[in-house]
């Protein structure tokens, strides 16, 4: 099982941590669909009980990344297609309404620092850093919102199908698309166009649909 052990004995918050390393590995694709969890293993490698590791499992399974099937026990969900494409357009319609809410409050701290964001990740050369940096530039223009619950679900959204998002920014020019696409919605905000920011956030998650539905397809 590929994950980073802590020893965490003496820690207070024991389920807490094994959740968030779990959680990790399962939205980078460290952990792999239909993977089993299996806590005896997971309790070794994290120097604790087979209760924490329980605790944090039950976690997973409330968020949609872990499910427990009859003689397996807890394994790493997998997502059918249609699946993939109801929380890429309940995205579109969150996110489109999220971003259009920041633009009306956004600071210029925040235009920078997502700018800093677009600039990383089109200078990045690391695939397996492309994820995060995607995530936190759309972050970093939503953050004005005002819209804490909105923000929630769509983190939870992100949280569910994080490991597919990766796989398709690594599909053949699914960086340089979501690069020129990114410039445009950053653009927009600067220019404190709330619509057109809105519009092409909406373009772009449904854009990143087709061509991740596209790739599950050939799977």
């Amino acid at each position: 099982m590929k994950l980073q052990p802590v020893d965490i004995s003496k820690t207070a918050s024991v389920a807490d941590i094994v959740f968030e390393a779990l959680r990790k590995a399962i939205i980078e694709g460290d952990l792999k669909d239909g993977e089993p969890l299996r806590q005896d293993e997971i309790a070794r490698l994290f120097n604790t009980s087979r209760i924490p590791v329980r605790e944090a499992i039950t976690m997973l399974e409330q968020q949609g990344l872990v499910t427990t099937q009859r003689y397996k026990g807890a394994v790493v969900a997998s997502i059918a297609p249609d699946e993939v494409a109801e929380i890429f357009d309940f995205r579109a319609l969150v996110e489109g309404t999220v971003i259009k809410a920041a633009v009306e409050r956004m600071s210029d701290e925040s235009r920078r620092l997502a700018r800093q964001c677009h600039e990383a990740f089109s200078s990045s050369a690391d695939p397996m850093a492309w994820g995060d940096l995607n995530r936190r530039f759309h972050y970093t223009l939503y953050q004005d919102s005002a819209l804490p619950y909105h923000l929630g679900i769509v983190n939870n959204a992100l949280d569910r199908i994080d490991r597919y998002l990766r796989a398709q920014l690594m599909l053949s020019n699914g960086r340089a698309r979501a690069h020129d696409e990114h410039l445009g919605i950053l653009e927009a905000c600067e220019a404190g166009k709330a619509d057109l920011a809105a519009d092409l956030t909406r373009r772009h998650i449904l854009g990143a649909k087709t061509s991740l539905l596209d790739h599950l397809k050939r799977k």
